[in-house]
Protein backbone atom coordinates (compact mmCIF):
# COMPACT_ATOMS: atom_id res chain seq x y z
CA UNK A 1 0.00 0.00 0.00
CA UNK A 2 1.43 3.50 -0.85
CA UNK A 3 1.57 6.10 1.81
CA UNK A 4 -0.89 9.18 0.58
CA UNK A 5 0.44 12.04 -0.46
CA UNK A 6 -0.77 15.93 -1.22
CA UNK A 7 -0.22 15.57 -5.08
CA UNK A 8 -3.02 12.62 -5.21
CA UNK A 9 -5.94 14.59 -4.62
CA UNK A 10 -5.34 16.02 -8.08
CA UNK A 11 -7.65 14.27 -10.96
CA UNK A 12 -6.54 12.47 -13.02
CA UNK A 13 -2.64 12.45 -11.86
CA UNK A 14 -0.61 9.37 -10.92
CA UNK A 15 2.92 10.76 -10.18
CA UNK A 16 5.46 8.33 -10.52
CA UNK A 17 6.77 8.52 -7.20
CA UNK A 18 9.27 6.04 -5.25
CA UNK A 19 6.51 3.94 -3.97
CA UNK A 20 5.01 3.27 -7.76
CA UNK A 21 8.01 2.62 -9.06
CA UNK A 22 8.17 0.15 -6.60
CA UNK A 23 5.10 -1.11 -6.91
CA UNK A 24 5.39 -1.33 -10.26
CA UNK A 25 9.09 -2.72 -10.82
CA UNK A 26 8.47 -6.19 -12.01
CA UNK A 27 5.53 -4.32 -14.97
CA UNK A 28 8.39 -2.51 -15.91
CA UNK A 29 10.86 -5.05 -16.23
CA UNK A 30 8.52 -6.84 -18.13
CA UNK A 31 7.41 -3.62 -20.34
CA UNK A 32 11.54 -3.21 -20.72
CA UNK A 33 11.81 -6.51 -22.27
CA UNK A 34 10.29 -5.97 -25.23
CA UNK A 35 13.04 -3.53 -26.40
CA UNK A 36 14.28 -7.09 -27.80
CA UNK A 37 13.00 -8.48 -30.92
CA UNK A 38 12.58 -12.19 -29.58
CA UNK A 39 10.83 -10.73 -26.22
CA UNK A 40 8.31 -9.12 -28.44
CA UNK A 41 8.14 -12.30 -30.97
CA UNK A 42 7.60 -14.20 -27.42
CA UNK A 43 5.13 -12.12 -25.87
CA UNK A 44 2.71 -12.31 -29.27
CA UNK A 45 3.20 -15.65 -29.43
CA UNK A 46 2.00 -16.51 -25.58
CA UNK A 47 1.00 -13.18 -23.56
CA UNK A 48 0.22 -15.01 -20.68
CA UNK A 49 2.82 -17.54 -20.62
CA UNK A 50 4.98 -14.42 -20.96
CA UNK A 51 3.94 -12.55 -18.56
CA UNK A 52 4.44 -15.50 -16.28
CA UNK A 53 7.97 -15.19 -16.44
CA UNK A 54 7.65 -11.82 -14.33
CA UNK A 55 6.81 -11.82 -10.41
CA UNK A 56 3.59 -8.91 -11.02
CA UNK A 57 0.28 -9.12 -9.51
CA UNK A 58 -2.48 -10.56 -11.04
CA UNK A 59 -4.07 -7.23 -11.30
CA UNK A 60 -0.73 -5.82 -13.15
CA UNK A 61 -1.04 -9.12 -15.57
CA UNK A 62 -4.71 -8.91 -15.75
CA UNK A 63 -4.18 -5.13 -16.83
CA UNK A 64 -1.77 -5.67 -19.64
CA UNK A 65 -3.91 -8.63 -21.50
CA UNK A 66 -6.66 -6.21 -21.31
CA UNK A 67 -4.83 -3.05 -22.61
CA UNK A 68 -6.13 -1.33 -19.42
CA UNK A 69 -3.29 1.61 -20.17
CA UNK A 70 -4.46 3.66 -17.33
CA UNK A 71 -5.03 0.20 -15.10
CA UNK A 72 -1.34 -0.07 -15.80
CA UNK A 73 0.01 3.26 -14.76
CA UNK A 74 -2.17 3.44 -11.44
CA UNK A 75 -0.68 0.08 -10.79
CA UNK A 76 3.27 1.42 -11.24
CA UNK A 77 3.38 1.23 -14.67
CA UNK A 78 5.51 4.33 -16.13
CA UNK A 79 3.70 5.67 -19.05
CA UNK A 80 7.28 5.42 -20.97
CA UNK A 81 7.76 1.52 -20.36
CA UNK A 82 4.08 0.80 -21.06
CA UNK A 83 4.18 2.20 -24.71
CA UNK A 84 6.67 -0.48 -25.38
CA UNK A 85 3.71 -2.64 -25.06
CA UNK A 86 1.64 -0.40 -27.29
CA UNK A 87 4.94 -0.01 -30.08
CA UNK A 88 4.87 -3.82 -29.54
CA UNK A 89 1.18 -4.32 -30.88
CA UNK A 90 1.37 -1.54 -33.49
CA UNK A 91 0.18 1.13 -31.68
CA UNK A 92 1.23 4.84 -31.24
CA UNK A 93 1.79 6.52 -28.50
CA UNK A 94 -0.93 8.90 -29.15
CA UNK A 95 -3.29 5.72 -29.23
CA UNK A 96 -2.52 5.06 -26.14
CA UNK A 97 -3.03 8.60 -24.41
CA UNK A 98 -6.12 8.84 -26.19
CA UNK A 99 -7.19 5.71 -24.75
CA UNK A 100 -5.92 6.69 -20.86
CA UNK A 101 -8.27 9.77 -21.70
CA UNK A 102 -11.46 8.08 -22.77
CA UNK A 103 -11.54 10.49 -26.44
CA UNK A 104 -10.95 9.14 -29.68
CA UNK A 105 -7.57 9.69 -31.23
CA UNK A 106 -8.33 12.63 -33.42
CA UNK A 107 -10.47 14.32 -30.38
CA UNK A 108 -7.07 13.76 -28.30
CA UNK A 109 -4.47 15.06 -30.97
CA UNK A 110 -7.72 18.24 -31.30
CA UNK A 111 -6.99 19.05 -27.26
CA UNK A 112 -3.44 18.64 -27.49
CA UNK A 113 -3.31 21.23 -30.71
CA UNK A 114 -5.36 23.55 -28.66
CA UNK A 115 -3.27 23.57 -25.51
CA UNK A 116 -4.10 20.55 -23.60
CA UNK A 117 -6.68 19.71 -20.79
CA UNK A 118 -8.02 22.93 -19.40
CA UNK A 119 -7.25 23.72 -15.96
CA UNK A 120 -10.66 24.13 -14.63
CA UNK A 121 -11.39 21.15 -12.64
CA UNK A 122 -7.95 19.67 -12.78
CA UNK A 123 -6.44 20.86 -9.90
CA UNK A 124 -5.73 20.11 -6.53
CA UNK A 125 -9.06 19.19 -4.62
CA UNK A 126 -7.04 21.15 -1.80
CA UNK A 127 -7.31 24.21 -2.94
CA UNK A 128 -3.39 24.19 -2.78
Amino acid sequence: MRKPRDYDDIPGTYVFDFERSHQGYHLNQFCVSLLKPGNREAFLADEAGYLRRYPMTEAQRQAVLKRDWLGMVKLGGNIYYTSKIGATLGRSFQYIAAEMSGVTQEEYAAMMLQGGRPIIGNRSRSGK
